[in-house]
């Protein structure tokens, strides 16, 4: 399926999808500590993982002017030191407002990150084929939830919730190193000379060409539903479900132990059976954990951890074929730059849907999270837009565009 080249190449960039999955990651586990060890409700919480998107979203907005004018390296490289760092500087915040403004630093790094690796990947990998890349990508997803958040939960645990951030910034740097020494130039975007345009052409651009209009509001729509129910997930499994914090990770490593599996298997049938026919099935059984878990109350812990693993599957299985249909709707010379609206889009819908979230859910006098099934109704309403919108997407790429051979500048060490 895919070249030794390739191959390194999507290894490398599964492992920078890791670190800025499990940073973001992190915050959902760490609820019920953050909001003790802090005396915060669920709406400061709800701003506390809504910051890093906001941020994100506007970076992604602000780095779509520029993305497609240097090399992918250089970029990449660029923006995953300024994560590394934000992270080390979430670590070192003392306090709530301080570690607040640190999530913000990390997002506006962390937000571009996502479509750098998406508009590399489609470079590099033709759109045939790109369903099972993007499968490969979205194992970091399951790493994470397996290795990353349980890890991290773990430090937290022996020392502090400092230790998992300190911890994730230093080998973030680590990997900085690989970056600069076995990733080559990509300069294939810039192959063809373009006439200098005012940046609001980018915009205007995007705007005029409804396929692509279609392709961020269906992403948003994913989105907003999705991240309706994320932050509050461990808060209500612990507050609602009678989950302890010590078996928060046992639902991430259930969950990731499935989508290791199931990712790049769901990334085949994309290839196969086509990403609009696979989107659609993967949205209509995501509707069931979002009712089911939206509306538990105490529950037996196995039950607990095959509802979880159900939805991380369904949700992250759904994401790989709605991430390649988006990326078929530019071609190479732009892509970086709509990639990068597309995660603007992503992260401002996430922000947003996490700050309604926070204001609809209240704790109420035994600690139980009250209105959560409201949220669950809420993610059910834009599953069912986003599966109407994915329908009228349409890949533009030529099939012998995207092939293989002669996209990395050098070839990998």
């Amino acid at each position: 399926m895919f070249s030794r080249q390739e191959k390194l190449l999507l290894g490398i960039l599964a492992t920078i999808q890791f670190s800025s999955i499990v940073d973001f990651m992190i915050m959902m586990p760490l609820g019920p500590q953050l909001m003790r060890m802090f005396s915060i409700n669920p709406h400061q919480f709800g701003l506390l993982v809504s910051s890093y998107t906001f941020s994100a979203g506007i970076s992604g907005f602000l780095a779509s002017f520029f993305m497609d004018k240097f090399d992918r390296k250089s970029s990449l490289l660029f923006f995953f030191v300024g994560f590394s760092l934000g992270t080390i500087a979430c670590a070192l915040a003392p306090t709530y407002e301080l570690l607040l403004f640190a999530r913000g630093l990390t997002g506006v790094f962390g937000g571009v990150l996502g479509s750098l690796v998406l508009a590399i990947v489609s470079d590099s990998i033709s759109y045939e084929r790109r369903g099972s890349a993007m499968g490969v990508i979205m194992t970091s997803f399951s790493m994470a939830s397996v290795l990353g958040v349980p890890f991290s939960l773990f430090l937290a645990n022996q020392y502090s919730w400092h230790a998992p951030f300190l911890f994730l910034g230093g080998i973030s740097l680590l990997l900085c190193g690989v970056i600069w020494f076995y990733i080559p130039p990509m300069r294939y975007h810039l192959a063809t000379k373009r006439a200098k345009e005012p940046p609001h052409r980018i915009l205007t651009r995007i705007l005029h060409n409804q396929n692509q209009r279609r392709a961020l509001f269906f992403m948003s729509s994913v989105m907003f539903g999705h991240f309706a129910i994320i932050p509050f997930l461990s808060p209500s499994l612990v507050a609602n479900a009678g989950m302890t914090e010590a078996q928060l990770p046992l639902m991430y490593m259930a969950g990731g132990l499935c989508t290791i599996f199931s990712s790049p298997f769901i990334g085949r049938l994309s290839d196969r059976f086509g990403k609009h026919r696979v989107f659609l099935w993967g949205a209509l059984v995501t509707l069931i954990p979002y009712w089911v878990i939206t509306h538990m109350g105490p529950t037996p812990l196995w039950i607990i951890l095959s509802i979880c693993a159900f939805f991380f599957v369904s949700s992250g299985g759904r994401m790989i074929p709605a991430t390649a249909l988006v990326s078929g709707t530019a071609m190479p010379q732009n892509r970086g730059s709509f990639m990068s609206i597309v995660s603007c889009v992503q992260q401002l819908s996430s922000a947003v849907s996490s700050y309604i979230a926070g204001l609809i859910v209240t704790t109420g006098p035994q600690g139980h999270l009250d209105n959560y099934n409201v949220v669950g109704y809420v993610a059910v309403v834009f599953t069912f837009v986003a599966i109407y919108l994915s329908r009228r997407i349409h890949a533009i790429e030529e099939p012998s565009l995207n092939a293989s051979e002669g996209h990395l500048s050098e070839p990998l060490i």
